[in-house]
């Protein structure tokens, strides 16, 4: 007896219809499965019989046959266990196979008949009406997740029995109403604040503008002078999620396995922070299987690097392109795939070994060692920062004042007010915040009058500034004047912007 059951494959960031065709007949003893699969694909048949076993569900000695259609697509993961089990049972007649039509299934089947969670389900629920399906029947331990989506019903199930006994005596999956919008109303408290931040207030400064318009910024200072408390303190003052944002963001860490335990949508901005030693697969994203890496699960929200010139020169540049393009494209065998990876970008660093360059009384490195520690990065990773600010050193006087400092909740006004400025004005348009805009949006939104062109041009000769640096200026200068409230930008704000694109020529110009 033939059946059909609808599944769903992972591929890089995206679901794809599978169809999981089972045929049952008469001849050796076996199961043979084909269509591109990988090994804990061809690992199923064995969890799927114990379960049905242990189920006490015993089926016939014939010879099954799967096919995973399309053949020529790579099938990966655990997640084809449970539309597997169905369509044997179907094919056996143990469940109606004309009910399972526009039904799509995906989950883990245990050895005890147990359907248990699975990674990517958000992606797989968000694309089953565009496969026609109308129902999907996932793990109930991944329900919170793919109720989030609508225009689909999704049930969730704890085990198989309850699947057939939903199809066989109509009782009920267990289902969840899911508001993505209520949801990101319960924003995250955050323990860290910019209160506890003393002094520093050019750093403060720099991280207000960079989170204002998801600008890329680079901190340079002495050890200890507070850089990585800066970067830690960013997420307090991050704009809030949009649900396509929040979704987006979701989807990505269901694929990757990350989301907090119990499923759901994240309703915060990831913070992500890997160490020096990352790899460069790991922080792009790959694999046997493609994967999302770092820069992925950054997306929408914050990549820090601390102690940027300890990772590797050659891990740096693979930052390169998504810091342009907002995605990354991995390339393997199987196919080209696609991970998003539009994130904000920030960076701490010594301006030398011993981290007291350039002050000579204190540092102790020779120009040979200052040079090739800043060497690591090269200018076309700096010229992708739009803001570089320094750090002094926290004087006693800052530091045991019991005056108060500016909150989070303080600045993350002033950053929502622009954020929602910018929503504004490019709705309808493929940007979202200012560093997102091309060179034609930048001509059109951060037009400058006579006297700013000629600042500009005076500072693009003397600093000897790029074509990318000069648009990265202009948008800086649109942030600047969105949180001041301003339509037009002006000298001042022109200005600003240009003091944190120049900082780095004291460090990378000619005297080291």
């Amino acid at each position: 007896m033939y059946s059909c059951v609808m599944a769903a494959a992972i591929c890089g960031a995206e679901a794809r219809k599978v169809m999981v065709e089972v045929d049952v007949s008469d001849g050796m003893p076996c199961v043979s499965m084909v269509g591109m699969l990988s090994v804990e694909v061809r690992e199923a048949p064995d969890r799927v019989r114990t379960a049905m076993k242990n189920m006490n569900l015993r089926l016939p000695v014939k010879r099954v046959t799967v096919n995973f259609a399309p053949a020529d697509m790579r099938k990966a993961g655990t997640g084809f266990d449970l539309p597997i089990a169905v369509g044997m049972l179907a094919s056996y007649g143990y469940l109606p196979a004309q009910a399972l039509e526009g039904v799509l299934f995906a989950g883990e089947l245990s050895l005890n008949g147990a359907v248990t969670g699975i990674r990517g389900i958000l992606a797989i629920v968000s694309r089953a009406s565009s496969f026609g399906a109308h129902t999907c029947i996932i793990p109930k331990a991944n329900l919170a997740e793919g109720s989030l989506i609508r225009g689909v019903r999704v049930f969730g199930a704890s085990s198989l029995q309850e699947i057939i006994d939903y199809f066989n005596d109509g009782i009920a999956l267990e289902s969840m109403e899911q508001d993505p919008e209520a949801l990101l109303k319960e924003r995250e408290a955050y323990t860290e604040d910019f209160s506890q931040l003393r002094g520093q207030f050019a750093l403060r400064r720099a991280a207000e503008i960079a989170v204002s318009g998801m600008h890329n910024l680079l901190m340079i200072g002495p050890p200890g002078a507070g850089k990585t408390m800066t970067a830690r303190r960013i997420p307090s003052i991050l704009p809030r999620l949009t649900v396509e944002e929040a979704l987006e963001i979701t989807r990505i860490h269901s694929i990757a396995g990350t989301l907090p335990q119990g499923g759901g949508m994240m309703v915060a901005r990831p913070f992500r922070s890997p160490h020096h030693t990352v790899t460069t697969a790991a922080l792009a994203g790959g694999g046997v299987h493609p994967a999302p890496g770092e820069v992925s699960l950054a997306h929408g929200g914050v990549l820090f690097l601390d102690e940027l010139p300890e990772f590797h020169p050659r891990t740096l540049e693979v930052l390169r392109q998504p810091m342009e393009e907002g995605r990354i494209l991995i390339s393997r065998s199987t196919g080209s795939y696609v991970f998003p990876a539009d994130f904000m970008l920030v960076a701490a660093m010594n301006p030398c070994r011993c981290g007291y360059y350039p002050d000579r009384n204190r540092c102790r490195c020779s120009l040979n060692e200052i040079r090739k520690y800043l060497g690591g990065i090269s200018q076309p990773l700096l010229d992708r920062f739009d803001l570089c600010a320094e750090s002094g050193e926290v004087t006693y006087d800052e530091l045991r004042s019991d005056d108060p400092f500016e909150s989070s909740a303080q600045i993350r006004e002033r950053v929502e007010r622009a954020a929602a400025v910018q929503l504004n004005r490019y709705r309808g348009t493929p940007f979202l915040h200012n560093a997102d805009l091309d060179p034609d949006a930048v001509d059109r939104y951060c037009f400058l009058g006579p006297s700013q062109e000629r600042l500009m041009e005076k500072v693009y000769k003397s600093k000897h500034l790029t074509g990318r640096s000069y648009m990265r200026v202009l948008k800086v200068a649109r942030t600047i004047a969105d949180l001041a409230g301003e339509e037009h930008i002006t000298e001042e704000h022109l200005a600003e912007a240009l003091s944190f694109r120049t900082i780095d020529r004291k460090y990378w110009g000619r005297e080291c």
